[in-house]
């Protein structure tokens, strides 16, 4: 009985360790560079001007990975600056939770279709490139959501993403207690 009981124990801290090592986290200050590319079927139309401010639509078609053409549509327009929303459809995402203990984003896959209720964020400089920051918010069938950090977001069947250029470049440093890079309002170049 006795070696039931302890081969059960054993059985249960080895798989919670199994558990705990197959959660997935993400470094938010040296997270890998976002893979260009991906958004073949994303659409960019200027809509105003107004002195040096520009408000741009970017529409995404299904399969289009968000990340990738919004990082791609800031370095073709030479952007330094800019904030941006949407509202549209998933076919899958990734967002992250800052885990304070990890100093790191806690990865939490979101594999079924959803509706992008809410997405929002803005494009500063990092190291001389634009680096976007995203925030997102998705609706599962049952109309729960789930949001956090965007990591990757598959379009399906679309995404309009409403992106407005201000003509004063912001900065981003590294924030050491945190691991993160964030904007700094002082710093210019």
């Amino acid at each position: 009985m006795r070696l039931k009981h302890f081969t059960a124990t054993a059985l249960l801290v080895a798989g919670t360790s199994i558990a705990a090592q197959a959660q997935e986290y993400v470094s938010p200050a040296s997270a890998k560079p976002v893979v260009l590319g991906k958004a073949p079927g994303m659409k960019v139309k200027l809509l105003s001007t107004s002195g040096a401010v520009k408000t741009y639509v970017l529409v995404f078609a299904k399969g289009d990975e968000v990340m990738s053409g919004l990082t791609e549509f800031a370095q073709k327009y030479n952007v330094k600056s800019a904030h941006y929303q949407a509202i549209g459809d998933a076919l899958s995402a990734k967002i992250g939770v800052y885990d304070y203990s990890h100093k790191q984003f806690k990865v939490i896959p979101i594999t079924e279709p959803s509706e992008v209720t809410s997405l929002t964020g803005d494009i500063a400089l990092l190291n001389g490139k634009p680096a976007a920051h995203s925030h997102l918010n998705l609706a599962a069938a049952d109309g729960s959501v789930r949001g956090g950090h965007l990591l990757e977001l598959i379009i399906g069947p679309t995404l309009e993403l409403f992106v407005t250029v201000e003509p004063t470049a912001l900065y981003k440093r590294h924030n050491e207690e945190f691991d993160a890079n964030v904007i700094d309002p002082a710093l210019e170049k």
